[in-house]
């Protein structure tokens, strides 16, 4: 594997649009050249990642961009959904039903859909009542594993089946992976997704996590600072600080179903680059 010449990280949002002034729990892009960008939705960030993108495969630029949510569901979601364990499947379902606006959208209905009587998803973030998705987990019942193998062991992370509420990722993902898959296939041939693809493409998607630095967000956090923005901004940094060696070694992993976190089991190490 070519080492990567440049390294963007990204933290998401599930929400509609966080307005023209710059807040935490919005999307935030930060390249490791550069400093932290705030865009208020997502088509805002979709055409900044595509521009992105586009500079690299001009520069003939290894491009390696983190999203700071889940790849994929626990083991058995995405059978149960396509048919098939390749998590890519998911990607494309849910790129065919969500529908995405800077002002609304549709993932909790999406939810009530995906749901079988009281899950696996839950939280219900909207006014009005939606049959099939409960608003809190009494009654809840999931068929699939609360959490995925990389979440059992990344302490603190939150479960992909909780859609609102504090910490919850789940909202993040249901919004994300649309946009993934039609950059995917905007970039046909150029884009790889790791673990489940080899990565011999120009670009790389990889999940990351923050919560892997937290020690270096914490102490990086000044009073004014917005933790968003610090986070992709010493994550980018981390992983370019990492000689191409050690990232190879931390991408080197199998786990074809359910992703994995890049740089878990290597907190130090990345602590290390700060």
């Amino acid at each position: 594997m070519s080492p990567f010449d440049r390294f963007v990280m990204v933290d998401w949002s599930g929400g509609n649009d966080t307005g023209p002034r710059p807040r935490k729990d919005a999307i935030w892009i930060c390249a490791s050249d550069g400093a932290p960008r705030y865009l208020r939705n997502r088509v805002q960030a979709e055409a900044a990642l595509a521009e992105e993108i586009d500079s690299a495969l001009i520069a003939g630029q290894r491009l390696l961009i983190g999203f700071d949510f889940p790849f994929a569901y626990p083991a058995g979601f995405a059978a149960a959904l396509t048919g098939s364990n390749d998590p890519l499947g998911v990607w494309a379902w849910l790129a065919a039903r969500i529908e995405d606006a800077p002002k609304a959208n549709n993932r909790f209905d999406v939810a009530a859909e995906l749901n079988t009587g009281n899950g696996p998803f839950w939280g219900n973030g909207l006014a009005r009542d939606i049959p099939g998705l409960p608003r809190t987990k009494a009654g809840y019942s999931n068929p699939f594993p609360e959490k995925r193998a990389c979440e059992a062991r990344a302490k603190g992370s939150f479960t992909c089946w909780q859609l609102a509420g504090a910490g919850s990722v789940g909202s993040q993902v249901l919004m994300g992976l649309p946009v993934l898959e039609r950059l995917r296939n905007r970039f046909a041939g150029q884009v790889a997704v790791w673990p489940f693809q080899p990565l011999d493409a120009p670009v790389a998607f990889v999940e990351i996590w923050p919560g892997l630095v937290n020690k270096a967000v914490r102490a990086a956090c000044g009073p004014d600072d917005i933790r968003d923005a610090v986070q992709v901004r010493l994550v980018a940094k981390a992983l370019a600080g990492l000689a191409p060696d050690r990232l190879a070694e931390m991408l080197a992993v199998d786990a074809p179903v359910e992703g994995w976190i890049l740089g878990l089991g290597h907190e130090q190490e990345l602590m290390a680059c700060l």
